[in-house]
């Protein structure tokens, strides 16, 4: 490793040897982490890339959105009652009697479907400090209802 030697001319020179085996080792482990995400990198690039960023062309139709896309349905579920959110529209249902009115938003969802008949999508979110059985509920008025496509979007309704 590392030792003196006492030169001829009095003065002490010195000598060290290094061991670079670790050095050497934690420079492979790097590299090939390197090497390794590199070419993830790559891979996922190349294939957002050519899905996100392609060029277009003439002979691809523009794709049409579904039917009433912008009309959005959604149901907040919260501490005073439901709100029911259709497009720009928002309907309130407050509770009743201590109860949510789950017959009033059977109501409103079914006039709803009367207005949207191909729509089958709702969105519910409800506040954290509800019971789950209260998402269940609202859940099965959107079935009831005729919309079976049922979202739950994280987060309390705002």
């Amino acid at each position: 490793m590392a030792h003196i030697e006492e030169g001829k001319s009095g003065g002490r020179a010195k000598n060290i040897e290094l061991n670079l085996v670790p050095v050497i080792d934690l420079m492979s482990v790097l590299i090939t982490f390197l090497l390794i995400s590199a070419v993830w990198t790559q891979i996922s690039m190349i294939q957002i890339g050519s899905s996100l960023y392609g060029k277009k062309s003439d002979t691809q139709p523009s794709p049409t959105p579904p039917p009433n896309a912008d009309v959005v349905l959604k149901v907040d579920v919260k501490p005073v009652g439901y709100v029911l959110t259709v497009g720009k529209q928002v309907i309130s249902l407050p509770m009743q009697g201590g109860q949510f009115d789950d017959a009033g938003l059977i109501a409103q969802l079914q006039r709803v479907k009367q207005i949207y008949p191909e729509k089958v999508d709702a969105i519910l979110t409800m506040a954290d400090e509800l019971p789950y059985d209260q998402l269940i509920k609202a859940m099965d008025n959107c079935l009831i209802s005729g919309f079976s496509a049922i979202s739950v979007a994280t987060g309390a309704p705002q």
